[in-house]
């Protein structure tokens, strides 16, 4: 099974750069998609998991599942597959900052909330499309610069009835395990929102609910313990966040929020009234009845007799007078009541404040705002003062009255709208048109071969797609064709020169020409290095064939004069040695030649020339030969 490691290029599409981190079940690398010239995170299965058949078959499967998953905080999977028995997914790289990190440097009630408010966003998301993520914590949150959070690993995620679930274990990680989960028991999306309301908890108070000494203890208090109120440890929590954080944390699933969407309206009540707690009324007992003591008996039935008439008339009088009262209380009593102000809170907040102060809510209307959703707009009747106080509805000469009911109408949010299409227009046009459509553009600049500096590519979401109002737009802008550097190339061999210019996606174009350099070696280059061209750019190389060969003529018997002259024809140095001889043919005649006659030389080359002296005197020139 293949290893990977930084320079390995992984289904002959990804160059591994450098490792990003390692998990229970794969090791994340920063790769290079060179298909498509962007950065990936490439998670490669440890080797382990890859050689089980039936796990790889699931690996493969719910990452075809979560490679479904487009939404703003949620990872983008781009491409799974299997290189040399090493099984991947490559997925959307986000530079940033884990939550784990940010919650270890501290993070205020607001923040905490902010973040954990977007990973709920993604798993509302992914549970509508039947996907449990199954082990949310902040290691798998990143947090851009810009504090948007998006959720990662969903490729290892329970899609529909499958589970990567290996027999006797549990996957996830025992501090924001699900207490169902502890116990090996169905995973649900509720059971995603227990770990997300550990995150909560964590971020909160910067710790766990639960720590202990192995794994398994800490499941073990998943499932029996309580753990403290966040406000016990950070005073700073108010006591409506102190019950979205307990309430998520019930051992009871049935207990919990049972959608993200109730976690979320819960959280957005909390900051807007962090003085009301959320849960129910406390139950009280009923006091024991009072027995009472029977009359003692013996009392002479005459004596009864009169005292039931007695009573009667007493009876009749006070009854008279009571009548007279109520009349009087009925003419004079005040049947008007003040309404509470509920315009600007969330529903829930509104309809707790109206109850408590005895009012019903009636119908609820909805309407598109701006302003968030399930803010309350108008009420009726009105609030009081400034308006004039409610009327009750009373019956039996008011005094069996009750408060009138309150309507309410709410903000449905700033509603949906299909996104404009943008792709050809010029950056500034395409921004303007995503404005007026009331959607938040967002730009990105990316190369292009196909399209021309400064024109929309695409954009994400795409035209046409219905979007709320509000919500961002990616606008992918185009760089023009992708330049590349052209590499050092004078003085490396040829075959190096061509592997290196083919390497950067340009064209090498070969010539070349006699040098004093070594054969086959670079001599000039152009365009020169350092250059950016664009990519599939011709860059010409000249290589060295080196110095021309030439044969070392024979001059052995030729006079000095005529060897002399041989020699410097054909390009070559001569240089003369005399030696004296006692045969006087070869006086002033070559004797003997090095190099020897016919060897190859490069042009320059010295010669040297034995001359014949005569013996004990100075060379004489012999006389010339006979035609």
């Amino acid at each position: 099974m293949a290893e990977v490691s930084e320079g390995s290029v992984v289904d002959g599409r990804y160059r591994v750069l450098r490792r990003l981190g390692s998990g229970g079940m794969a090791d994340v690398w920063l790769a290079e998609d060179a298909h498509l010239q962007r950065q990936v995170a490439l998670k490669v299965l440890h080797s382990r998991f890859a050689q089980d058949r039936e796990f790889v078959e699931r690996f493969r499967r719910e990452a075809e599942h979560a490679a479904g998953l487009q939404h703003p905080n949620v990872v983008a999977v781009f491409d799974r597959g299997e290189f040399d028995g090493t099984y991947y997914i490559a997925m959307q790289y986000v530079e940033g900052s884990s939550l784990k990190e940010l919650i270890d440097s501290g993070l205020t009630p607001e923040q905490a909330v902010h973040l954990v408010r977007q990973v709920l966003e993604a798993a509302r998301f992914a549970h509508r499309h039947e996907i449990v993520h199954r082990d949310l914590k902040p290691q798998n949150v990143i947090v851009d610069p810009e504090g948007k959070a998006v959720v990662t690993d969903f490729g290892i995620a329970r899609a529909g009835v499958s589970e990567i679930t290996q027999a006797g274990s549990v996957m996830g990680t025992p501090h924001y395990l699900s207490p169902e989960q502890a116990q090996g028991m169905d995973v649900t999306p509720v059971s995603d929102l227990y770990s997300i309301g550990v995150i909560l908890y964590e971020a909160l108070t910067g710790r766990v609910p639960f720590e202990a000494d192995s794994a398994v203890a800490i499941a073990m208090k998943q499932v029996s313990q309580t753990p403290q109120r966040p406000s016990s440890i950070d005073p700073k929590v108010s006591p409506a966040l102190d019950a979205v954080a307990m309430r998520a944390l019930e051992k009871d699933p049935g207990q919990r929020f049972q959608s993200a969407d109730a976690f979320i309206a819960a959280l957005d009540a909390a900051l807007e009234a962090p003085g009301v707690p959320g849960g129910g009324t406390a139950a009280f007992a009923a006091l024991p009845p009072v027995v009472a003591t029977p009359a003692e008996a013996g009392e002479v039935e005459e004596r009864r007799e009169e005292e039931r008439r007695w009573n009667r008339r007493w009876l009749l009088v006070l009854l008279a007078v009571l009548l007279g009262v109520l009349v009087g209380l009925a003419l004079t009593r005040d049947t008007t009541a003040e309404v509470p102000a509920v315009t600007g809170n969330q529903l829930s907040v509104a309809i707790s404040l109206l109850q408590q102060d005895g009012f019903e809510v009636g119908e609820v209307g909805r309407v598109e705002r701006d302003a968030p959703v399930n803010t309350v707009l108008e009420q009726d009747p009105a609030a009081s003062p400034p308006a004039d106080e409610a009327s009750l509805d009373c019956a039996f000469l008011s005094f069996l009255c009750s408060k009138p009911e309150v309507t309410l109408t709410v903000s449905a949010g700033p509603g949906s709208a299909k996104v404009p299409g943008v792709a050809g227009l010029e950056q500034d046009a395409a921004i303007e048109r995503l404005r007026e459509a009331g959607f938040a553009p967002q730009l990105q600049t990316v190369n292009s071969e196909r399209v021309e500096f400064g024109l929309v590519i695409r954009s994400d979401p795409s035209g046409g797609t219905t979007l709320i109002r509000g919500s961002p737009v990616t606008v992918f802008v185009s760089l023009g064709p992708k330049l590349a550097a052209v590499p050092v190339l004078v003085g490396v061999p040829r075959s190096v020169a061509v592997q290196r210019i083919r390497g950067r996606g340009l064209t090498p174009s070969v010539n070349e020409e006699e040098s004093s350099a070594p054969g086959g070696e670079v001599i000039r280059q152009s365009p020169s290095a350092g250059s950016r061209v664009e990519s599939g750019s011709t860059v010409e190389i000249v290589v060295s064939r080196g110095e021309e060969q030439v044969s070392v003529p024979n001059v052995i018997g030729r006079l000095r004069a005529e060897a002399v002259q041989a020699l410097r024809d054909v390009g070559l140095i001569p240089s003369v040695q005399e030696q004296e001889t006692d045969v006087p043919s070869q006086v002033g005649r070559v004797t003997d030649q090095f190099p020897p006659p016919g060897a190859s030389v490069t042009g320059g080359t010295e010669v040297t020339v034995i001359v014949g002296k005569q013996a004990g005197g100075a060379v004489t020139t012999p006389p010339p030969e006979a035609p």
